[in-house]
């Protein structure tokens, strides 16, 4: 069986749609004093443009807030529903919870 091969021009031409890859989205745990799991300080690695979606299960309220990276974003004050950022620069991010501080609950973000 031979296969035909068209450039990416001739496949636009022959009426071919030509879609691009869909981001996609990553769900973060946001519990009692904690981001992912309940010890330490996670690292969550993303691609840019994916969506990163923050779950919030705890009894207590909590936030979701940039201290350090490349861009500034922060939630409302929640405690339960979620929060979705679509992250487009690349980097490292420091986020925390701002009520209960980084010492207590904090994460780190990588998109790349």
């Amino acid at each position: 069986m031979r296969k035909i091969v068209l450039p990416l021009a001739a496949a636009g031409a022959l009426g071919v749609a030509v879609v691009p890859a869909l981001a996609a989205t990553k769900s973060v745990k946001v519990g009692d004093n904690y981001f992912v799991r309940s010890s330490g300080v996670p690292t969550v690695t993303v691609n840019a443009g994916d969506r990163v979606k923050w779950n919030f299960v705890g009894d207590s309220p909590h936030n979701v807030t940039v201290t350090k990276g490349p861009a500034r974003f922060s939630s409302p004050t929640k405690t339960s529903g979620a929060y979705t950022k679509k992250v487009t620069k690349k980097g490292l991010y420091t986020i925390v919870c701002t009520i209960h501080g980084a010492s207590d609950q904090s994460m780190k973000l990588r998109v790349r």
